[in-house]
């Protein structure tokens, strides 16, 4: 039976929801027992976990195995305008402590000095109001461009109506569930919340042999981090021998706070049942750490942290460090902050959303490199710049 657990006020409540499961049950059990503590920081799934013959268990380590070495797909866009002259733009950010806000926040800069733009940078501050006084602030500003970065574009309806009706363009980065236009948006980039969150799952089932018990995370103040959830929650119960223990509802920007509590209370109440953690974003895990380190857990061991997102700075450190986090369904960020600066050039230039869509990479010790964040080899810049210059 999973749990559902709402914490939109910060205090941590319980909502049971009773909901029927048919599950196969496993010849054996994973031995998740406390291992020694090693000097090797690679972090790893227990080897001698018991082989299934779940077909989806094969067809997610088949998956798995082909996403580790995959390169394809992060060239951006074939063609579009020439550069649209002296534009400015201002970056209103959700919460620029989110490592993939800021990480976004960095690469648009950077795209909008190579074309030519003025470029500003406000901050929600992790809140509604601020994020509602931000976008305000950046309207009344009068710049020829708005972005979103990482909150609701239907949180801020009556804003986005005002910078519309005064022509300005919006362009999203997870601005809402789905990508491409929409909720007032000339365009919402983002990869596909819906594969990111496959991803993520998969990666859970491979490693576990399809004996994943399970507790997720997710903020309700996001419509995509809902679906991304959601879509988790949906992959792992295709999987026998899976189990969603819990589903947990709790803010993002409030993981510092909140999270110690929720991982003392469910490593006591899911014991060794519980061997992996799936969040929404990689956040979580930051918050979830020190109270891992405090109960004693092996910093590579389960339970096995695997984000859906973003593949921020301190995540890729977990990662390779082998630091209470496994792996990371990342986004190629800075590809999506040169994507952004592209969508608005063709907007000004009166021309539709390019329609390109980023895929994610699957990243793990065993593929990880030296870089902050996941930024493909791919020439992207090369390319935008191509296009713009005609």
């Amino acid at each position: 039976m999973k749990t559902r657990t709402f914490n939109m006020t910060g205090v941590t409540r319980l909502l049971t929801a009773l909901l029927a499961l048919t599950l196969i049950a496993s010849a054996c059990t994973r031995d998740d027992s406390e291992p020694e503590a090693s000097t090797d920081t690679t972090t790893a799934a227990p080897d001698d976990a018991p082989q299934s013959d779940d077909p989806v268990v094969a067809e997610a380590q088949a998956f798995v195995a082909s996403q580790l070495s995959a390169s394809e797909g992060f060239d951006g866009p074939a063609d579009g305008p020439v550069a649209q002259a002296d534009k400015s733009v201002i970056y209103v950010a959700s919460d620029l402590t989110n490592g993939g806000v800021a990480a976004v926040d960095e690469a648009a800069a950077e795209a909008a000095a190579a074309i030519g733009w003025e470029y500003e940078t406000l901050n929600g501050q992790g809140t509604t109001q601020g994020r509602s006084d931000a976008l305000n602030q950046a309207i009344a500003q009068g710049p020829d461009g708005i972005i979103l970065g990482g909150f609701n574009a239907n949180e801020q309806q009556t804003a986005i109506a005002e910078a519309e009706a005064q022509g300005i363009p919006v362009v999203g980065w997870h601005a809402a569930a789905d990508v491409g236009p929409g909720d007032g948006l000339f365009n919402n980039v983002t990869t596909d919340p819906l594969q990111v969150s496959e991803f993520a799952a998969k990666l859970a089932i491979a490693e576990s042999n399809g004996t994943a018990g399970v507790v997720i995370f997710t903020d309700s103040q996001f419509d995509i981090a809902i679906a991304k959830a959601d879509a988790i929650e949906a992959e792992l119960e295709r999987c026998s021998g899976c189990t969603v223990l819990e589903y947990i509802d709790t803010p993002i920007t409030d993981t510092a706070a909140q999270m110690p509590a929720v991982i003392s209370r469910i490593l006591s109440e899911y014991g060794d049942d519980l061997t992996y953690m799936l969040a929404i974003n990689d956040g979580y895990f930051g918050g979830a750490a020190p109270a891992l380190r405090d109960a004693g857990r092996d910093p590579a061991g389960s339970p096995f942290a695997i984000s859906a997102g973003d593949g921020d700075a301190a995540a890729f450190d977990r990662i390779r460090n082998g630091e209470f986090q496994f792996g990371t369904v990342a986004e190629p960020l800075f590809l999506q902050g040169w994507q952004i600066i592209d969508e608005l050039n063709r907007a000004f230039a009166g021309e539709g959303p390019s329609g390109y869509v980023a895929p994610p990479a699957m990243v793990t010790a065993e593929n990880i490199t030296d870089a902050d964040v996941y930024d493909p080899a791919s020439g992207y810049r090369d390319n935008y710049q191509a296009i713009w210059a005609g």
